[in-house]
Formats: structure tokens, sequence, C-alpha cells
């Protein structure tokens, strides 16, 4: 199952990470958000050991999405070592996703 992240904890969790980091930036009223939350889990399952799967709620960790320039969500982000290697916005198929974690493995 995908960790959610904090303020408190999303340098060490993801701009400090060694490997493939994804962050789904999402919000619990977010339509959009829901109808991927499924295919976000499947990638934690699927990719677990390989890459970190991580969920912030844009409500409570404004000044992150802020930072990142989310605009709207969901968003999804790709790390690789700290920094930023992909970025999806809106909501996707299961098999986008697992294409673009395959290619920023």
């Amino acid at each position: 199952m995908a960790e959610y992240l904090t303020a408190d904890n999303f340098k060490e969790k993801v701009t400090e990470a060694k490997g493939t980091v994804l962050v789904d930036f999402f919000a619990t009223w977010c339509g959009p958000c829901k109808m991927i939350a499924p295919a976000v889990e499947q990638l934690s399952a699927d990719f677990g050991g390989r890459a970190a799967v991580y969920k912030l709620d844009v409500d409570e960790a404004q000044e992150i999405a802020q930072a990142y320039r989310v605009m709207s969500i969901p968003t999804l982000i790709f790390f690789k070592d700290g920094k930023e290697s992909e970025r999806i916005v809106g909501a996707v198929s299961q098999m986008e996703l697992k294409e673009a974690m395959e290619r920023n493995l």
C-alpha cells in the first residue's frame, strides 16, 4: 500500500532518496484522484522493492504542491535520485502508469 507523505518527511523520502520514487499529488475531494487510486496502489504492489510509491494530500501539504508547481490534480511526479524525471497530469490508465514507471526505473 502506498505510504502517505507529509511536509515533515517529504525531503527524506523523496528528494534525498536514491532510486525511483513516484509521488501521487491528490486531494480527498478529487474525483479523478479517486479513479486512479487503485492503479497507484497496484503500482505500489507491482514495483515494491524496485521503486517507492507515495501519496501526498495537497490540502495538507500546500507548500510542497506549490514548490513543485502542481496546478491540477491528480499529478503524478516520478523522481530519480531526488530529481523530477517525469510528470503525468490527470487521470490515466493503469497501463500508462505502468509504462511510465518502467521508463523511470
